[in-house]
């Protein structure tokens, strides 16, 4: 293989593939390679874990096909060292050759064929999302997957359509955040694993465009211009979510979403020996909602906010959870809203209509 490429778009494809070959979880030696080939005349580099595969397109000058396997993290970091402008690649004896003004380099590669075959999809049928869309979606609900391995479900987002929209929803089993993407005809459901998204969150970056999506049971490709990610999907059933949800409440508060941030902040300071526990009042008569926290050892706080309020009563809540759900909340005031100690707590906002966070209290 014989080619020229920039270094810009070299580095740009790199940070997107590489994540994937410099993870510590690959099972094979071959993995923490970055796969570079010819493909209709553009250059393509290609990393997977087996779970996840990343695919980047580029233009390039290209004299002789070929393909070849290099370490990812030397390959990437060499790159980024290197000076904009056009960069010569050459392979010969399973050998990289970089050469661009007086930079010049050689990467032991190992053969193409030892690289696992890139996973295949049917592009039969496909929907489109714009990638701002999806992008602010996942970024509001993909934070309430759980990390624990031991329910393989609640690790990923579960993307739905119900009721002719497309939905995207993550939960912990402690949380739940659920968002309405767009209007949708037909069926999709999708379990997708937290961490592929993660990486479809970098790839989409600022993209104007659209992001296509295939699925056939078992996989899902993403195509973002000229990046591609394609992931295993997770097995099993979600869970019946909604009926978590309450119809009606008891106790409501509309609050200024900064000042709500402000006073949980502060109130979480004092709540780090109690695993977070912050308890929230609300008072129609004075109309007043306010916070408490104990620390045994370093004191105590209380804060107050002046607004309108509908009930009486108390929930304690994880404060980190409410600052999480709050902080990916764009509206300058959102309602909280709950029925009681046991019961779940919803957070909405009338200037999101398409999005809410659930959060379960904990025992007082």
């Amino acid at each position: 293989m014989k080619l020229q490429a920039t270094q810009e778009n070299l580095h740009r494809a790199l940070n997107n593939v590489a994540r994937v070959a410099i993870s510590s979880r690959n099972p094979l030696p071959i993995l923490n390679n970055v796969l570079l080939r010819v493909v209709d005349n553009r250059l393509t580099l290609s990393a997977t874990n087996l779970e996840i595969g990343i695919t980047e397109h580029i233009g390039a000058k290209v004299t002789t096909p070929g393909a070849l396997t290099v370490p990812a993290r030397l390959f990437q970091e060499y790159i980024a060292s290197l000076p904009s402008g056009v960069i010569d690649l050459d392979i010969k004896d399973n050998k990289l050759h970089i050469k661009t003004g007086s930079y010049q380099s050689t990467i032991n590669g190992v053969a193409a064929d030892e690289f696992p075959v890139t996973p295949t999809i049917d592009k039969k049928e496909s929907w489109k999302i714009p990638a701002r869309e999806l992008k602010k979606g996942l970024s509001q609900v993909i934070f309430a997957a759980a990390n624990d391995e031991t329910r393989p479900i609640l690790t990923g987002v579960y993307l739905h359509s119900h009721n002719g929209h497309l939905y995207a929803v993550a939960t912990d089993s402690y949380r739940l955040a659920e968002k309405k993407l767009m209007a949708f005809k037909g069926s999709i459901n999708l379990l997708i694993p937290a961490s592929s998204l993660q990486d479809l969150l970098r790839i989409i970056a600022d993209s104007d465009g659209d992001v296509v999506v295939y699925a056939d049971g078992q996989q899902a490709l993403f195509e973002v211009g000229d990046s591609e990610l394609i992931t295993r999907l997770l097995e099993g059933n979600y869970p019946d979510y909604r009926k978590l949800i309450p119809p009606t409440f008891a106790v409501s508060a509309n609050l200024q979403r900064s000042e709500f941030q402000n006073i949980t902040k502060v109130a979480s300071l004092f709540a780090r020996e109690s695993a977070g526990s912050i308890m929230i009042r609300f008072d129609e008569d004075s109309e007043v909602v306010s916070i408490a926290s104990v620390a045994s050892q370093l004191g105590e706080n209380i804060s107050k906010i002046e607004t309108k309020v509908t009930g009486n009563g108390d929930v304690s809540v994880n404060s980190r959870y409410l600052i999480d759900a709050l902080n990916v909340f764009h509206s300058e005031s959102v309602a909280f809203s709950c029925n009681g100690k046991v019961e779940p707590c919803v957070i909405t906002s009338d200037e999101e209509p398409d999005y809410l966070h659930v959060i379960m209290p904990l025992k007082s």
